[in-house]
């Protein structure tokens, strides 16, 4: 047994509590090297008469490691704990003073879960993870009101560049809450809506009040009461991290330097305010001079932002908060953030742009969930680009959910492209099978799926500014084959418990291959095999032994034929084909 592979330490993503009365406790072990581990646990306060053995399970892998959870429920709320691990050859039991061939009965040598004080569950809100999210990049989603149009306004569908406008708006969106309805959307993603210079908005100039190009703040408030009347949530874009050339603290500053009231809203390396070789003297998002990074821990940034945040939320009924470049904002910042949401609303929900590991922000104090970039990226590399083998990709999506605690996977926001990416359909290189691979095993993984405007009809585009064409409207020109997939994706999501389930288990994985077999199931009994060829050749499955005997429906395939040879279940697919099946018996 590989003592050295092994790894636990308490809190973090490693003891946590899922909810009031439930601790997880997970352990790594290196793969296939241990049969069995059981959780030991017992009363801090009575540790020789309250001890159970509570079976493991391991509920993910990847190229180096399997890794077991246990839910367990303390009797009075407090844990101490052990861990036995048991293979053919011998038996290893751990504590926090390290590995023994005997249990201690010396109680302090056991790892402890003090207390389960309800006040630091991280409970993301409960919708999040039954919703289906729609991002919308409002200046090129629908022009529907020509009165705000800017005066350089383009006819709608031109060539987008980083600095044109074709007079996307509020109204616009509001006039086509149909197609989000029968597409089944639940929650949109607005990227920025407030006053700013730049088509994309993202440097603001004043966080109170709606760009007029868009509207205003009353027609904002008319939207989200509109998509509220829809069952559909509202996210607005929180760009806290810097403001815009046009913000007036910043244009003080500007006019009047170190005399400024305002200086210290900002990081200024030297006075004046000037850009030499590229490089602003004062600090910025990037090295962007009309973006001036914001200092979040002076006492009158943090109450002007924070005013803000609340009055989004209370005034106009907005569901939630995204929040840009979330990572080089201070903790402490978003910790008083969150209590100033939640307080506004307890179910609000509050997503980071974080685009690696994230950990630090997902405590409970600070965030619901972060953008899923690491998910994003094996997803598009082994079905979009055709990189890797199953058993990479594998890997790499267990080492993602060993990442996190469970409700922070259950509300991560799993998207594949963005107005920050190439959109999905060029990242398949205009493969519409590949396309759909990678939206299968989105839809059908844990988490919350957001398609990104335009994608479900076809809209192709490189990376920004061509990712960030005009919506097309014309149904003539429109995809209707691939919104009809996407709608029947998103039914398949929204009725099946077992969809929006944590539990998923890779069966066929493999290397040198490009075939997935991987299961889905619910708490309350609902099983799903999906299989996937991601090959350019057709392929046979063979299920394992324990699918034999079983009737399965075809709830969504590509031409899959699906039999029962003697007792096994196979499926044969096409190249780029799959198959979602229900267990019906």
């Amino acid at each position: 047994m590989q003592l050295e592979a092994i790894y636990h330490r308490s809190k973090q993503g490693w003891s946590y509590a899922y909810d009031h009365e439930t601790v997880h406790i997970r352990i790594r072990t290196k793969k296939n090297d241990v049969a069995a581990v059981d959780l030991i646990a017992v009363d801090k306060y009575a540790f020789e008469r309250m001890t159970e053995y509570v079976p493991m399970r391991k509920f993910t892998s990847d190229a180096l490691f399997d890794y077991w959870e246990a839910a367990y429920k303390p009797p009075f709320r407090r844990l101490r704990y052990a861990f036995r691990f048991v293979d053919d050859q011998e038996q290893w039991f751990l504590t926090e003073r390290g590995f023994r061939k005997e249990l201690s009965k010396e109680y302090f040598e056991s790892f402890e879960y003090p207390y389960l004080n309800k006040v630091d569950i991280f409970e993301p809100p409960a919708w999040v993870k039954e919703a289906v999210f729609y991002q919308i990049f409002p200046e090129r989603f629908a022009n529907g009101d020509t009165s705000n149009d800017p005066e350089n306004v383009l006819p709608w569908g031109g060539e987008p560049t980083p600095t044109n406008f074709f007079g996307g708006d509020l109204e616009g969106v509001i006039q086509h809450l149909d197609h989000l309805n029968e597409l089944g959307i639940t929650a949109i993603y607005f990227t920025p809506v407030f006053e700013a210079t730049t088509n994309h908005k993202y440097d603001t100039r004043d966080y109170m009040k709606i760009d007029p190009q868009f509207g205003s703040n009353e027609k904002l408030k008319e939207l989200v009461e509109a998509c509220h009347a829809r069952g559909i949530r509202v996210l607005l874009d929180a760009v806290f991290n810097h403001a815009g050339k046009t913000f007036p603290p910043f244009v003080d500053v500007l006019e009047k330097g170190d005399q400024s009231a305002y200086k210290d809203w900002f990081y200024v390396r030297e006075y004046p305010l000037r850009v030499e070789e590229g490089i602003p003297t004062y600090e910025t998002f990037a090295f962007e001079p009309i973006m001036p990074k914001l200092n979040t821990e002076h006492p009158e940034v943090k109450e002007y932002l924070l005013e803000a945040a609340r009055y989004w939320i209370e005034e106009i009924g907005i569901d939630g908060w995204r929040l840009d470049v979330a990572n080089e904002v201070d903790h402490q910042f978003w910790r008083e953030f969150r209590q100033v949401v939640k307080k506004a609303n307890p179910q609000a929900y509050i997503l980071g742009e974080i685009w690696h590991d994230s950990m630090a922000w997902l405590q409970g104090d600070q965030f619901d969930a972060v953008m899923n970039y690491p998910f994003t990226d094996a997803v598009n590399d082994f079905f979009a680009k055709q990189l890797g083998d199953a058993a990479e990709f594998a890997s790499a999506i267990g080492t993602q959910l060993a990442n996190y605690p469970q409700q922070a996977t259950e509300a991560a926001f799993n998207l594949l492209d963005s107005h920050d990416t190439p959109r999905l359909l060029t990242l398949c290189d205009d493969d519409k099978r590949r396309m759909k691979l990678t939206s299968l095993f989105q839809f059908t993984h844990p988490g919350v799926p957001c398609i990104y405007y335009g994608d479900e009809v076809g809209l192709a585009g490189k990376g920004d500014p061509d990712c960030r064409r005009c919506m097309e409207w014309d149904v003539e020109k429109q995809d209707r084959e691939l919104f009809e997939f996407y709608r029947d994706l998103i039914a398949l999501r929204r009725n099946y418990e077992a969809m929006r389930s944590v539990n998923i288990r890779f069966l066929q994985a493999e290397s040198d291959s490009r075939v997935l077999l991987y299961e889905r199931r619910s708490e309350s009994g609902e099983r799903f095999l999906i299989a996937i060829n991601a090959s350019s050749e057709g392929t046979s499955i063979r299920a394992g032994e324990q699918f034999d005997g079983r009737s399965w429906q075809t709830k969504l395939s590509s031409d899959a034929t699906i039999a029962h040879v003697g007792d096994a279940l196979t499926i044969q697919l096409e190249a780029y084909g799959f198959a979602v099946l229900k267990q019906i018996n």
